[in-house]
């Protein structure tokens, strides 16, 4: 799946496509799908650490949303956050059903950390990645060598022969693209 074709997430958009699921537009319930289930499927496969419950999981949650698309309350968060909830949540259940002799809370999770954070940082660095992509080539490629390998202003006009001044503008007017897009 490429970046390039990636429209920008927001809750408003989230919102719109919850409200075609709910009036049966299996469109909307693809487009939420493809946003949203390697968030799904990488919680489950953390949790149960079994690719195959992990897909059968993804599968009930998102029959879940098709079913119930109300279940998702936009005030209490993200909908990327809550469905990571619900998938961790229904994977823990799997693993009870599994070893019913065993109890959940004595079982390590390989995800100690808050999996909603984790889900709407993972979301914050595709959406930065679709920006990225879409940026002019040379502010593109600036932006990559002073953030990404770690490069000062005087150094990427020495690699690049480009002068200090167009170094400095090209890194700037990228980083305004990104702010009005994160802010929009």
């Amino acid at each position: 799946m490429g970046l390039v074709n990636t429209p920008p997430l927001s809750a408003q958009d989230d919102a719109a496509l919850l409200a075609l699921v709910k009036r049966g537009d299996e469109q909307a319930m693809a487009t939420l799908f493809d946003r949203y289930s390697k968030v799904v499927y990488s919680v489950a496969l953390r949790v149960l650490r079994d690719p195959a419950s992990a897909e059968d999981i993804l599968q009930e949650v998102f029959m879940q949303v098709w079913r119930s698309p109300d279940g998702f309350v936009a005030t209490r968060g993200s909908l990327g956050g809550w469905l990571a909830v619900v998938a961790r949540n229904r994977s823990i259940d799997a693993l009870r059903r599994k070893k019913p002799m065993d109890q959940v809370e004595d079982m390590a999770l390989a995800a100690p950390f808050n999996l909603a954070n984790e889900a709407e940082r993972n979301n914050m660095m595709e959406r930065a990645r679709g920006i990225i992509i879409k940026l002019p080539v040379e502010q593109r490629k600036t932006l990559e060598m002073a953030f990404f390998d770690g490069l000062t202003h005087s150094e990427i006009a020495e690699m690049t022969g480009d002068p200090l001044g167009t170094v400095k503008t090209r890194i700037r007017s990228a980083l305004t693209t990104l702010r009005k897009a994160f802010q929009a």
